[in-house]
């Protein structure tokens, strides 16, 4: 069981409030929360051990808490997780005190009042607590320790003021957490106070209400449209880079595709056109037919160095034909002709 739910199971009726996280904690002067159980001293070891059921252990931390950060909140966490039934009550100084005493705040302590109220740790915030604490006030509120971190906080002309707090036995210590303080968040605005304050200036805010000058005004008002054209070019730069980037895979996935279609392209042309190609055959075969078609079959002249066949007879030669161009130049040439013919007629028979 949690701390929280152990609070709300040992607080007794006199405690109309009971924890929860949907409602911020009361203040201690507006909440008739007052212990009327029997206060009775308690050791660390008691309370450790487990305390009387009547009543949680009433845990009191105090501070300044200007702009509330995780280091408040954990030290708050840290003080109400002491002990397994406890009741943390936090008082946060007023603004005349932490002037007085320690130095100007960022947060007035309206503000420093409503942050305590919305730390889920926080069961009770006690406005305007005194810087050093009296046995009345311990009296008044109950309160049977006090938690902070265990570093002497010297304030006020003594040495600690948690001194006698410590020697009457009622101190338990906390850790601080490193790395995380007020001063180190006003360090850091201080140290970039130009870019806040050109940061605000961009969000609205007047050169009065910075408490900047004239020549710082535009000074800053300068440097913010100097960073606007830098990053205009910026994304610029950034909008080219990533328009090259698709221009050079586009012309890497077309490079790629003209390489395959030149190799298809080449080795359709060479199947056609090659020493082997279907071209040459194809043009083969038609050059073969137009010269059978040309040359008549059979022809001497045309096939002059064709064997005869044995068994086949020789073609005959019409020798007897006249001659078309040298007529006979008598009568009796022609019967001398055709005498000689039918006498090679009949050697051949």
């Amino acid at each position: 069981m949690s701390s929280t739910l152990l609070t709300m199971a040992f607080l007794p009726a006199e405690y109309p409030r009971v924890w929860t996280l949907t409602a911020p904690a009361p203040f201690a002067d507006e909440t008739s929360c007052q212990c009327q159980a029997p206060h009775e001293k308690l050791t660390i070891a008691q309370a450790r051990l487990g305390t009387p059921v009547d009543r949680p252990v009433r845990v009191y931390a105090d501070g300044i808490f200007d702009l509330f950060h995780s280091g408040h909140a954990r030290a708050l966490m840290q003080a109400k997780t002491l002990f397994p039934n406890s009741y943390l009550l936090v008082g946060v100084c007023s603004d005349d005190l932490t002037h007085k005493f320690k130095g100007f705040t960022v947060m007035n302590e309206a503000e420093r009042y409503e942050a305590l109220r919305h730390c889920r740790y926080v069961d009770e915030v006690i406005r305007d607590a005194p810087w050093t604490l009296t046995p009345e006030f311990l009296e008044k509120h109950k309160i049977d320790f006090v938690a902070h971190d265990d570093i002497p906080y010297s304030s006020a002309g003594s040495d600690d003021v948690y001194k006698h707090i410590k020697e009457a036995g009622m101190f338990v210590p906390t850790q601080r957490t490193e790395g995380i303080s007020t001063s180190d968040i006003i360090t850091r605005i201080v140290r970039d106070y130009d870019v806040y304050a050109r940061r605000n200036l961009q969000r609205g805010y007047t050169a009065k209400e910075l408490n900047v000058s004239f020549i710082n005004e535009k000074k800053y008002r300068f440097q913010n449209q100097v960073d606007k054209m830098k990053e205009k070019v910026k994304n610029v730069e950034e909008k080219s880079k990533e328009f090259v980037n698709r221009v050079e895979e586009k012309s890497h996935d077309l490079i790629q595709k003209w390489e395959e279609k030149s190799r298809e392209f080449i080795g359709n042309f060479l199947e056609l056109f090659g020493p082997d190609g279907a071209w040459k055959q194809m043009f083969q075969e038609r050059s073969s037919r137009m010269l059978q078609a040309l040359s008549p079959k059979q022809s001497p002249v045309s096939s002059p160095t064709r064997s005869r066949s044995p068994s086949r007879s020789p073609s005959p030669t019409f020798s007897w034909l006249p001659n078309k161009t040298s007529p006979p130049s008598s009568p009796k040439a022609a019967s001398a002709s055709i005498s000689s013919m039918s006498e090679g007629d009949e050697d051949e028979k």
